[in-house]
């Protein structure tokens, strides 16, 4: 199949302690798999609105300002087992544009079910170096690449004054 890559938003969300949002996925219920908020991107929005559009979405706030963006834009396969169906059988994976941004609400606001059929059934705070070893199935690659390339981004979430 010669199918294209959906284009998506990603969001490295740090608070001002510098940990980072992770989400546990509730459509994966045979093991525990954390990701971080992400979504596609619809045609004609710009990348940056369609993270703030995915952060609302998926976890009931946009509390959040941009600290930074990934500079190229990272890309995946899909499993062979997921290509024709995965994503409605329409792509063989995403090309994604990735964010750094600071939480600027408190951790009330966070609500995963506010928009209906959850992507996370939990979530926590954690380290960023922790994306490097997390089970999280066919990204593990981009997020062993966000753990080392938004480094400076943890660094300037730690005590930021933005907010």
């Amino acid at each position: 199949m010669n199918l294209p890559y959906r284009r998506n938003a990603g969001a490295v969300l740090f608070n001002r302690q510098g940990l980072v949002f992770l989400g546990r996925r509730a459509d994966i219920t045979d093991r525990e798999v954390w990701g971080l908020p992400q979504g596609g991107i619809d045609a004609g929005e710009d990348p940056a609105a369609a993270i703030m559009r995915e952060l609302h979405e998926e976890i009931g706030t946009d509390a959040a300002v941009i600290l930074g963006v990934h500079p190229e834009t990272l890309r995946y396969d899909l499993p062979e087992e997921l290509i024709g169906v995965a994503f409605g059988g329409r792509y063989r994976g995403q090309i994604q544009h990735w964010f750094a941004l600071l939480f600027t609400g408190e951790d009330s606001a966070i609500n995963l079910e506010a928009h209906g059929d959850p992507e996370f059934s939990a979530w926590r705070w954690a380290g960023l170096g922790e994306l490097a070893i997390l089970d999280s199935g066919f990204k593990r690659a981009i997020y062993q690449r966000l753990a080392v390339d938004f480094l400076p981004f943890e660094t300037k979430a730690k005590g930021s004054l933005l907010f």
